[in-house]
């Protein structure tokens, strides 16, 4: 019997498709201990969105969240996170210095596999992280990016007649094998097909499934999303296919933008002779508390449509949903890609799930990339030309190389053809408005392009035809000054907190700026309190008075004592002198008695009635 590993991705993924990556580390800790008897073979934590997230909008340090996970979880799971290549989670390109101690660090703090990957699908980008994962210990495993090619407008009579024609596929099944071969030969661990727009249909990753494994020996990984339709679909093909490792999202986090739901795959699994080393009790318990932390997150809520609860140990199937599930399984066997689509879609809309996004998957690029272009048009004050912007997109792709569309092309290609709308809207040539990030697309700061860009556009674009690559030898490090108002305390203490400051320049500057600032008055304040307890400890216990005492009938000053302890004393005796209203005032016992002590000392400021001598 097969083996199929689940790698899940709740808590990083999961919560950043659907949740605005909103969970704190509160939460996360509510959820661990079930995650260390699930019996995942990885759990994504980090990576994505993650890092920068924590320390915008909940104030915690990444690599804590990272280093507390392992902490509970240890070697129950492999933990895993993402990253972009030499980019690594920031948009520019980094030496490999930096590079070496993020990969050595994060492994240090508890990673076991590193996800590397490109948007322009450039195996050059990802070398070096792979080189520094496996120095230091950690998996290295290398994403293909899939993305389709566009859908060029029709061709008019004129253009044929002269001699134009359409452009010829390049995200071909030889281009993804291309990719895969490169990356193992650079030492890849493992191969992850990486469809984060969900749009690759079932029948596509089948057959990209069984064209890895005839060609590579490491384990291949399937990544998708729902948010057009295929995604519960394109699993099940891929299991057929003898995938490896799919990625999930566990019941409440599942489906829509998410990946598709662990317990569905879970039946699929069953009924397709798959074993699946999971431990559903342990998974029915984490999402237990995933429904009370889905209502905790509600504000940030992308889709707010909540599955019906379901437990797959548990609950019977009604007979016609089982039955879709036979069918599906049917349909992915022969090929039937048709068939298998439907029957999932109906199985996700018996379980509430939010139903395919027809926008996108026409507009066949990626949600985020489509909801960009939205609210930079709406921000603009232009929502009406959105349909043209769209029309535009397969131009500004071309132009540009063909780049995928992941992040951050999408968002490059996306903007660019907003500017390209508003531009022709307002009589003006295509291009005039442009990014500063178009133009290094096109310069060749991000890397090769699957197709080379035409010289005359790269001239018109940045002003010279010459493709000018990225050159990480002028890379300056961040400014790491002394915080005068946190004691002088260095900005970052250590090669973690310099990391940061590399990668988010700007987030990290106020995060760090602001814990450091706390911790210097955490610590002053605790210094303060600990000299005051230090000196009242210091000071003479008082003993209570039980006595008669010779009191200052003025408020005034003690100027001496004409007693001492011990000496006897009668009615009308001169006991001590007070100074009040510029008078000096001896002042006399009004009974016999032997002086016990003396209550204040001299020179010392007394109230009118107050205790200065007290008799025995």
């Amino acid at each position: 019997m097969k083996t199929l590993k689940i790698r899940d991705l709740t808590l990083r993924d999961g919560q950043q498709s659907s949740f605005a990556t909103r969970m704190t580390q509160a939460q996360i800790g509510r959820v661990l201990p079930h995650y260390k008897d699930a019996g995942f073979y990885a759990m994504e934590v980090w990576g994505g969105a993650v890092p920068d997230s924590v320390m915008r909008y909940l104030g915690e340090n990444p690599w804590d969240r990272l280093e507390k996970i392992h902490a509970e979880v240890g070697s129950a799971s492999l933990l895993t996170a993402l990253s972009r290549g030499r980019n690594l989670f920031g948009y520019q390109p980094y030496p490999d210095n930096i590079i070496e101690g993020f990969c050595k660090e994060s492994i240090a703090s508890g990673l076991g596999i590193m996800r590397i990957f490109d948007a322009l699908n450039d195996v050059d980008n990802v070398a070096s992280t792979i080189k520094y994962v496996k120095k230091y210990g950690g998996i290295a495993d290398c994403a293909v990016c899939y993305t389709i090619d566009p859908k060029y407008p029709p061709l008019t009579l004129a253009q044929k007649l002269r001699g134009k024609k359409t452009p010829t596929p390049v995200f071909t099944d030889s281009y993804f094998l291309d990719k895969v071969l490169q990356m193992t030969a650079l030492g890849a661990d493992m191969i992850t097909i990486k469809d984060m727009s969900g749009l690759i249909p079932p029948r596509r990753v089948h057959d990209l499934v069984t064209l890895f494994k005839k060609h590579i020996s490491v384990p291949v990984d399937f990544h998708t999303h729902c948010t057009p339709g295929y995604g519960l679909a394109s699993v099940v093909a891929a299991m057929a296919a003898g995938v490896d490792v799919v990625d999930t999202n566990i019941w409440s986090f599942a489906g829509g933008p998410a990946a598709p739901a662990l317990e569905l795959v879970w039946v699929f699994a069953k009924k397709m002779g798959i074993k699946l080393d999971i431990n559903m009790s342990a998974v029915t318990a984490i999402n237990n508390e995933l429904v009370s932390i889905r209502q905790e997150l509600a504000d940030f809520d992308a889709v707010k449509c909540v599955a019906k609860p379901f437990d797959p140990t548990k609950d019977t199937l009604p007979a016609e949903i089982d039955a879709l599930f036979d069918k599906a399984v049917a349909a992915a066997l022969e090929g039937d890609e048709d068939t298998l689509v439907d029957a999932c879609h109906k199985i996700e809309a018996h379980f509430g799930f939010p139903p395919p996004n027809e926008l996108v998957k026409n507009a066949e690029i990626p949600g985020g990339m489509y909801t960009n272009m939205v609210a930079q048009l709406k921000q603009l004050g232009n929502e009406e030309i959105l349909p043209r912007a769209m029309e535009l997109i397969p131009r500004v792709r071309l132009d540009a190389g063909l780049p995928p569309l992941v992040t951050p092309t999408s968002q490059i290609v996306g903007a660019q053809a907003v500017n390209c709308a508003m531009d022709e809207k307002n009589g003006k040539p295509l291009y005039t408005t442009k990014s500063v990030q178009f133009v290094n697309l096109v310069k060749g700061e991000y890397g090769k392009t699957p197709v080379p860009v035409d010289p005359a556009f790269r001239e018109k674009i940045t002003g010279s035809p010459v493709e000018a690559t990225y050159d990480t030898s002028k890379h300056q490090m961040q400014p790491n000054p002394a915080l005068e108002q946190c004691g002088g305390m260095k900005l970052a203490e250590n090669q973690k907190e310099m990391l940061l400051l590399e990668l988010f320049p700007i987030v990290a500057r106020d995060f760090l700026t602001r814990t450091k600032c706390q911790r210097y008055e955490a610590k002053a304040e605790a210094t303060r309190k600990a000299e005051e307890a230090a000196r009242i400890a210091a000071q003479p216990k008082v003993e209570p008075i039980t006595g008669p005492t010779v009191n200052a009938p003025l408020p005034g000053r003690v100027l001496e004592f004409l007693v001492k302890p011990g000496d006897t004393v009668t009615e009308k005796s001169d006991v001590f002198v007070l100074e009040a209203m510029k008078m000096e005032n001896n002042i006399v016992a009004e009974r016999a008695g032997v002086v016990k002590r003396l209550l204040v000392e001299p020179d010392s400021n007394v109230a009118a009635g107050a205790p200065v001598v007290e008799l025995e």
